[in-house]
């Protein structure tokens, strides 16, 4: 029988592997195979939707990596907008920029820019300075209109510069997922998980809509061991989402009756609501195949209101960690 320090070591994720360096000019189109001297077909579309909405095509090329069409474009700045599914602009950034904007006289960085689903268009990077230029008063903004839409989820997926903290993760992922179903909510779920990163972040940014106060640190190990990405439609797939928040919110109802039972009696933690949802919690023990999120969820709200609190000792708590209750958002 192996040993449980070679069980643990099978159990570790594996290493990520970087991406090798290929040999120089290995790869791609040549300067002059990028020239393209009219639109092709598949960006006609977005061609036309720059012409109708009062833009002006300024060249079309392909991209020296994958052989993409790509158009340059000078686009009227009110038919532009963030994408709907994204992180909200800085102010103090915006400022900033604009004075830069402004002392240089320049605008040297366009903005990525996709046809939206009806009329104008998004920008799924390049919303700073797209505030930043309507601040200016500008009139028209340089965009590199990409053709295919789906880039917008894909740039929002890859941006390094995304939000860290689980509540930002869960309202972004939130975000694309509604901009998906808006699109079409018959396409499969499981098709965006390059997208959407987490099916347990769908349910915990419905959570925290619901409640901006939510503790979602201590439920997301237990959401991210049982939630996946299935092959539904959207629309099917987000309704058990909303099912699944609605039972995640009256667990927790429960468990904020038991901490402030504690608190009254006196006990004090940062961690007081991950130590209750961890004692209430039925997988700490499990073995084997576990049962689903919605029965889990009902388990762990029973336990809650059973829940005996004159057994819990300060130093009980002194040995539990977890993630602290999360500060109110502003």
């Amino acid at each position: 029988m192996a040993s449980s320090k070679a069980r643990s070591a099978t159990r570790r994720a594996a290493p990520k592997r970087r991406a090798r360096a290929a040999p120089a000019g290995s790869r791609g189109l040549a300067p002059a195979q990028c020239r393209l001297a009219e639109v092709p077909p598949e960006a006609r579309e977005a061609s036309e939707r720059i012409r109708t909405e009062g833009g002006e095509l300024l060249g079309a090329y392909r991209d020296p990596l994958g052989g993409q069409p790509l158009l340059l474009a000078m686009l009227p700045i009110e038919r532009v907008a963030p994408t709907p599914f994204q992180r909200d602009v800085s102010e103090m950034h915006e400022r900033r920029l604009a004075g830069v904007i402004d002392r240089i006289g320049l605008f040297l960085d366009p903005i990525i820019a996709v046809t939206a689903p009806r009329e104008g268009f998004w920008t799924p990077n390049g919303g700073h300075r797209l505030a930043a230029m309507r601040r200016l008063g500008a009139r028209a903004i340089t965009a590199l209109v990409v053709p295919r839409r789906e880039v917008a989820w894909q740039i929002l997926a890859l941006n390094t510069e995304k939000a860290h903290t689980l509540r930002e993760r869960a309202s972004e992922v939130l975000r694309i997922y509604r901009g998906l179903l808006e699109e079409d909510s018959a396409r499969p779920e499981s098709a965006f998980a390059f997208y959407l990163e987490e099916a347990s972040l769908v349910t915990l940014g419905l959570a925290y809509e619901a409640r901006p106060r939510f503790s979602g640190g201590a439920y997301h190990p237990v959401l991210r061991r049982l939630q996946a990405f299935v092959d539904e439609p959207l629309a099917k797939a987000f309704a058990a989402h909303e099912r699944h928040a609605q039972l995640l919110l009256d667990t927790d109802d429960r468990v904020s009756e038991v901490v402030a039972k504690l608190k009254a009696r006196g006990l004090a933690s940062p961690y007081l609501r991950a130590f209750v949802v961890a004692r209430i919690n039925p997988l700490r023990w499990s073995r084997g195949e576990p049962p689903s999120l919605a029965e889990v969820l009902r388990t762990m709200r029973e336990r809650a209101a059973r829940f005996d609190v004159e057994r819990v000792r300060q130093e009980d708590l002194a040995a539990a960690g977890g993630p602290p209750e999360e500060p109110e958002a502003g």
